[in-house]
């Protein structure tokens, strides 16, 4: 995964699958049982199906419980995880922009391709089409992710070169969303607040969008904001799906210092008119994350208008509790050394005692989809960064059966050990 993404309140000084078996309805303990001996783990032939367990828990028929994947998890042992236990899947990297549509090689100035390369994205879209699950898009906007005919134009002219941003991203944008109609969220613009907590211009000023609309098209640099809810909207009107919902994404809202920056650009947005439905938290949490500041990340956003949903899009809890300076360094240390292929059951506990509580602050009708970033343990980003070790931050094993962290989640009543 490219992308600098921080855990927790930790990093507050910091900028920066087929164990599936059973049927799909909610876990029910016997009577009198408080949960398993503490020690082992129930058997993975028992699981329930964590879609109908979390619907039932959140009282929402059908609730959006995803995974992030590549194409290959269509094809492999993890599609049977999917088919089991996710009601959404959202593209990890298939969907971003230098993906669907790269610079034509050898051109400058830079020319896109000469059409998108839908390929990987297709792949993805026709597995949740003909599975009945639900397509969450990642993401049309994102300064990680920008080929740079996007920015191609006469730089000697701002109104020109600004038409020329916006006829770009027109283009991008239209091609896209009209590619995948079905898409019931999009992350329109994706990590576009700066880490600077409460800061005076709260947009990430090293983003190649925010300093083409600053140096060249003579516009403040968060307008490309703007002007991409503007553009999403107006294609949105064109397609048969008006319960699509067009959403700001963004990391570290567990930090009321970023949260704050993250609001006041979802306020820039709704003073301009232009229609914005809610907030994407990525949520790349640690052990010890404070799940309190998780649910104000959700009322902070419910404060700003009743219509704004939250949606959960990147949720993964790693097993190293990290120092701030771990992310900075990106070395060991001071990041925590690797724990190898058999982490201690105290830190994999707590991470199934947050996921429990995590899941708790979940159930609110604002929060209107969860999504992990993955589906098991033998597939995640987190095991290269912030440095190259044994991670396990999912709700599923490397041998892709239930972890405590998913006994927890689905039953309330087991005993973690």
């Amino acid at each position: 995964m490219m992308r600098k993404v921080l855990f927790g309140a930790a990093m507050a000084a910091v900028m920066f699958l087929a164990g599936c078996g059973g049927g799909d309805e909610p876990f029910t303990p016997p009577p009198g049982n408080g949960g398993p001996p503490p020690s082992q783990l129930p058997s993975p032939s028992t699981a329930p199906a964590l879609k109908a367990s979390l619907a039932a828990k959140f009282g929402v028929v059908n609730f959006p419980i995803g995974a992030a994947i590549e194409p290959a998890s269509t094809l492999n042992a993890d599609a049977p995880l999917l088919l089991k236990h996710f009601s959404s899947i959202t593209a990890e990297n298939a969907m971003k922009p230098l993906n669907i549509w790269p610079n034509m090689p050898n051109t400058a100035p830079a020319q896109p391709a000469a059409s998108p390369n839908f390929v990987e994205a297709d792949v993805i879209a026709n597995f949740a089409a003909a599975n009945g699950i639900r397509l969450r898009g990642h993401t049309l906007v994102w300064h990680q992710s920008a080929p740079s005919w996007l920015f191609v134009g006469d730089l000697n002219n701002s109104a020109n070169y600004h038409a020329a941003l916006l006829q770009h991203l027109r283009t991008y944008i239209t091609a896209v969303m009209g590619r995948y109609p079905e898409v019931y969220a999009w992350d329109v613009v994706n990590e576009a607040a700066t880490d600077t907590p409460n800061a005076a211009n709260p947009y990430r000023t090293d983003s190649l969008w925010y300093q083409a609309y600053q140096q060249f098209a003579a516009r403040p640099g968060g307008e490309y904001v703007i002007d991409a809810f503007r553009i999403a909207s107006e294609v949105r009107g064109t397609l048969s799906n008006p319960g699509m919902k067009l959403m700001l994404n963004d990391y570290n809202t567990e930090l009321p210092g970023k949260r704050a920056n993250v609001l006041k650009i979802v306020q820039d947005v709704i003073n301009a008119g232009v229609p914005i439905d809610g907030v994407g938290h990525q949520f790349h949490l640690q052990v010890g994350a404070d799940v309190a500041q998780v649910t104000a990340a959700f009322t902070a956003v419910e404060a700003i208008s009743t219509t704004l949903v939250n949606h959960v899009t990147e949720l993964d809890v790693s097993i190293y509790a990290d120092p701030g300076t771990c992310y900075a360094q990106g070395t060991i240390p001071p990041c925590l050394p690797d724990y190898g292929a058999s982490p201690p059951q105290s830190v994999l506990s707590q991470q199934a005692t947050l996921y429990r509580a995590l899941f708790n602050a979940f159930n609110r009708p604002s929060v209107q989809s969860v999504s992990l970033w993955g589906i098991a343990d033998n597939h995640t980003w987190l095991n290269t960064y912030p440095v190259a070790r044994t991670n396990r931050p999912l709700l599923f094993d490397t041998a892709r059966d239930p972890k405590w962290a998913f006994w927890t989640v689905v039953d309330p009543s087991i005993t973690v050990p």
